[in-house]
């Protein structure tokens, strides 16, 4: 029997990509899980096919960007599960352009989504995960993007990279009070996902787009991904790299920084296909 049976996984951001790979293996696994999106059609449409498996598996449609309904989501995982085992704040937006090309509105959905989305996991979670009072693992997706800043996807980076500050942040907390919560933070290059269909491309950020489109629809699968994620969750792994190309990038600008000398951009390219990722 898996050591994951019976233990149950909410998952935000679950209809589609990361999140949808997630949810399956997680389902291969005997969780039983509480999937969120705001697609509600996608999200019904996994959930009736992994209970067709004989999967626990129950949709509820939350807008991460409202404390509220993250609250509500906590608050129907005690009242179907009984608690929670594994938390993934995995929703996320992407947003393209000159970062004084794009609107304020669009800046706000980004920051309400990749960032607030993650705020509001944790504020509303992490909480009932303390009073358990047993082992608990919150997963926060970030990306390379956490890690390198790219030009023409300056919404992202912010975003990626508050999540990172954000879970390193909780990982020191946690672990000033010898908790039984551990933390991860998930940053991986492309995985094959739709999240450039919510992007609002903004001026010059159309032909950059459909690249990036590109790449992340050739990327890693979902479910490669999640195996990965899976056996750092058993290590209780902080860092989640599932592509290892980026590595030589982050070396140069972190000796840059040292150095105290001006980055200098570049695109990374990886042995895989499709895998390119810029970075500065």
């Amino acid at each position: 029997m898996s050591s994951e049976q019976g233990r149950v996984a909410v998952i935000t951001g679950a209809a589609n990509g990361i999140g949808r790979g997630l949810a399956e293996y997680a389902a291969g696994l005997g969780m039983r899980l509480l999937l969120s999106d705001v697609d509600e059609a996608q999200l019904q449409a996994l959930c009736a096919e992994l209970q067709g498996r004989g999967v626990e598996a129950i949709a509820c449609v939350a807008d991460v960007g409202d404390p509220v309904q993250v609250e509500h989501l906590r608050d129907v995982a005690v009242q179907q599960f009984g608690g929670v085992d594994l938390l993934f704040n995995n929703a996320g937006v992407m947003q393209t352009g000159h970062c004084w090309e794009i609107s304020h509105a669009q800046w706000q959905r980004m920051l309400r989504v990749n960032l607030d989305g993650v705020i509001n996991g944790i504020r509303s979670f992490v909480p009932l995960l303390l009073a358990q009072g047993r082992p608990a693992h919150v997963i926060n997706t970030a990306s390379l993007a956490g890690l390198l800043s790219s030009p023409l996807m300056a919404p992202y980076n912010v975003t990626k990279q508050a999540v990172v500050a954000l879970s390193e942040t909780l990982h020191y907390e946690l672990s000033q009070l010898q908790a039984q919560v551990s933390v991860s933070v998930l940053c991986p290059g492309p995985v094959a996902s739709a999240i450039m269909a919510s992007n609002q491309v903004a001026g010059a950020g159309a032909q950059f787009s459909e690249l990036l489109d590109a790449s992340i629809r050739q990327g890693m699968s979902p479910l490669e991904l999640a195996e990965l994620v899976f056996a750092a969750i058993a290590e209780k792994r902080f860092w989640i790299f599932p592509h290892k190309f980026f590595k030589p990038a982050l070396q140069r600008r972190l000796q840059s920084i040292l150095e105290e000398r001006n980055p200098v951009f570049q695109f990374v390219e990886a042995d895989e296909p499709g895998a390119s990722h810029a970075a500065g």
